[in-house]
């Protein structure tokens, strides 16, 4: 009897233990979040990436509330958006941010949202009265890594890269900018936290600056110290802005003179057309550079955008780039090429944020999002709406709902054709 007894608690022992390793094997593939990486998500066309600040009044004193952040995620999930890129961890959104996201993982195990955690990084008397010492970084970095460094270490499944600084080594940023061997500091800072064991292995590290920053313009920026940094970085993260180089750059903006037989709507589609190529002719141009390094290195775009609102240089009275229309085109354009050719865009950005700049309501900086501040899905996203994505969704209360109540024929009033190459104007 106690032979045959220990047999069959073995045969218990047994089947309880396989009972165990499949509710494992189960709960894992529920929380498919758990073990997924930044290697696994970056340039994969199934984690659509966007740049949010979640910001609603025109001073960053008011901070998105947790229930308002968790209103905003619903939204992005609808869209299929599944990474999020932030700024900074000196105020509360980012560690807010998250809390967000676990508490709606917690609600509901099928969601799932990831974090690019950005840590601001400054010069020497940036933001003060004091003219500011691009030779030498502020000490308040030092805090600003270390605030990154503990939200990575409790979100690991949320936070999957730290990008160090924001167009922070380019030189027109002249608040602020420092030089490269600042962020090639704080990059092994956090590089070898990992090798110690004080960060995830698997968190990947970076920093995010305009495309000349990363030697693909003026050979003024490839110095060793960029060379250093790009070994350094898992990966390379760019930022390109056509939109402001119709400004800036306009060569390839304006109709051309093989154009004029089109209709209104094809010559800006073809406009737009050169829009992209200008993207990709900078990506080209950062990858040329880092491969004559002898760098293999993803190369991924941390921001690129297109307003819809400006009185400014992107306006009627300037390159009329400014839009709707366009802005949807574009994003259609740059996510296709992207999806296609395996490359992460953390398009700029989700929502309008009115205080970027608060003393010019209709400034072209307070209008790059595809949503609207009180909630109406913007000409890029009517699709959506009307595949009710957005169904049982709010935005402060309000329902998501088109811009222009959906008429496209409303919102053609406010497209302009861009100026011709001999400045000939002509509208709809």
């Amino acid at each position: 009897m106690t032979q045959r007894h220990n047999i069959i608690l073995t045969l218990l022992f047994i089947v309880l233990m396989l009972s165990c390793n499949q509710e494992q094997k189960s709960k894992k593939s529920m929380h498919p979040q758990n073990s997924i990486i930044a290697k696994d998500i970056l340039g994969n066309p199934n984690y659509l990436a966007i740049s949010y600040g979640g910001y609603r009044k025109s001073s960053r004193e008011f901070q998105p509330s947790i229930a308002q952040l968790k209103e905003d995620m619903k939204m992005l999930k609808a869209m299929n958006i599944k990474i999020l890129r932030t700024y900074n961890v000196q105020l509360a959104q980012a560690s807010n941010l998250l809390k967000a996201i676990n508490q709606l993982k917690m609600e509901d195990e099928t969601f799932e949202m990831y974090v690019m955690l950005g840590a601001w990084i400054d010069c020497k008397n940036a933001w003060t009265d004091k003219e500011p010492d691009h030779n030498e970084e502020s000490l308040q970095n030092e805090s600003e890594i270390n605030r990154a460094v503990a939200l990575a270490n409790q979100y690991p499944d949320i936070v999957k890269v730290i990008a160090v600084g924001n167009e922070s080594m380019i030189r027109w940023a002249t608040s602020y900018y420092v030089q490269p061997s600042v962020i090639l500091k704080w990059v092994n800072y956090l590089q070898n936290l990992k090798k110690e064991g004080k960060l995830s292995k698997d968190l990947w590290i970076t920093s995010s600056d305009d495309f000349a920053s990363w030697g693909g313009g003026e050979e003024s920026y490839q110095i060793k110290d960029l060379e250093d940094l790009i070994k350094a970085v898992d990966y390379v993260s760019m930022h390109t802005y056509p939109y402001h180089n119709t400004h800036y750059n306009p060569q390839f903006w304006g109709i051309d003179n093989t154009e004029y037989n089109l209709s209104s709507e094809e010559k800006i589609e073809a406009a737009m057309q050169r829009a992209l190529k200008f993207a990709q002719k900078q990506y080209e141009a950062v990858s040329v550079y880092v491969e004559s390094l002898g760098v293999k290195k993803p190369i991924h775009i941390g921001e690129t955008g297109w307003a819809t609102v400006s009185n400014g240089h992107y306006g009627p009275n300037g390159s009329k780039a400014t839009d709707e229309f366009k802005e949807a085109l574009y994003y259609k354009y740059i996510r296709e090429w992207t999806n296609k050719e395996g490359i992460s865009c953390f398009y700029f950005e989700a929502f309008d944020e009115p205080w970027k700049d608060a003393h010019n309501q209709k400034g072209s900086e307070n209008h790059f999002g595809l949503i609207t501040v009180d909630g109406k899905a913007k000409y890029a996203l009517w699709d959506m709406v009307d595949e009710d994505m957005f169904k049982g969704l709010t935005r402060g209360g309000n329902p998501i709902t088109k811009t222009y109540d959906g008429d496209k024929s409303e919102m053609m009033k406010s497209v302009e054709l861009p100026v011709s190459k001999e400045v000939l104007t002509v509208s709809f």
